[in-house]
């Protein structure tokens, strides 16, 4: 494979919290240091590095302590809650890459950048909160929820109630220059954390936090176009993108054309909950001038980067 001058590589929810974990810290930063080989290789290989990661977990766990304490202290914004995560997360891969990188004696400073997402405030998805967050709740309190703090709330697969809120596109990266400077010195970024902290901007010009998530894909591949990075990497739980994923005729993908992907994402092979997003974050990474996505496992970085395994997905031939 050619040799990228930048990566940007998305690391996915099981890179903090595992199935079957209680999700403590001391399990998380254990994840962490667990999926820094990947990074490592890329390093070695000479690809300067941008890091994004997920906060699903993280954002409903401290969503729980926000309603387990609301009447005691003043409640928490949706933004600076993802605001806070994208810290705490980012502190932890910091720690743990900072120690990597010590004792494999690269010479780089890891920053985490407190990312401002840019999305319009005229998006479609204002209108049609689909996104769910936070705890369950029952009828009754979903009710008063409803009620008193005009939340959209929707009943989620008989489980309970669940608050659901926009997930608009994202457009820009406010900290666009100050990431770009990070990487032109040769250090290493954490940005776009969960998504980014989404603002929009008012007529004056001004930034405003709205309480809306944004894909975390989406986001990275936004992240990529605007660092000018040459391939954008999405590490999930499974090697390849599938079609007829989990079925009798299910088939691994390892490389794919726009065109193709695009088909196929139509066809629905690519559910809105999971790989879609990463599809589409790689059709839109590549349609904006980049090179080359790759989807595949935390575990599988050199295997992808050498051809061996995960999905590639390419530009059409002319």
């Amino acid at each position: 494979m050619k040799k990228t001058k930048a990566v940007v590589i998305a690391l996915g929810g099981n890179a903090l919290i595992r199935e079957g974990q209680q999700g403590t810290i001391a399990e998380q930063f254990e994840n962490v240091q667990k999926s820094l080989d990947g990074i490592i290789y890329c390093l070695k290989q000479g690809f300067e590095v941008v890091i994004t990661h997920g906060n699903g977990p993280q954002v409903g766990n401290l969503l729980l302590m926000v309603e387990a304490s609301r009447n005691q202290v003043p409640e928490i914004s949706l933004g600076v809650c993802v605001a806070d995560t994208e810290g705490a997360i980012g502190y932890m891969i910091q720690q743990s890459l900072t120690n990597r990188l010590r004792k494999e004696k690269i010479d780089r400073c890891v920053v985490t950048v407190l990312t401002q997402v840019i999305v319009d405030k005229d998006d479609k998805a204002f209108s049609n909160p689909t996104k769910p967050i936070g705890p369950f709740f029952t009828k009754e309190e979903a009710e008063n929820f409803r009620r008193e703090k005009g939340w959209h709330i929707v009943e989620d697969s008989h489980r309970g109630y669940r608050r659901v809120v926009p997930s608009p596109n994202p457009l820009k990266i406010v900290e666009e220059r100050a990431i770009k400077t990070l990487l032109g010195a040769g250090e290493i970024v954490i940005a776009a954390g969960g998504g980014g902290i989404p603002v929009i901007l008012k007529e004056d010009g001004d930034l405003e936090g709205v309480d809306v998530v944004i894909d975390k894909d989406l986001a990275s591949s936004v992240l990529a176009r605007d660092t000018k990075a040459d391939c954008l990497m999405m590490l999930t739980g499974v090697e390849h993108a599938f079609l007829n994923f989990k079925q009798s005729n299910e088939q691994a993908l390892s490389r794919l054309t726009v065109n193709e992907a695009q088909r196929y994402f139509q066809e629905g092979h690519f559910p809105p909950g999971s790989m879609g997003p990463k599809i589409q974050a790689a059709m839109n990474f590549l349609t904006w001038g980049g090179e080359l996505a790759i989807i595949t496992s935390i575990d599988k970085v050199k295997d992808a980067l050498d051809g061996r395994t995960g999905t590639k997905i390419i530009k059409n031939s002319i």
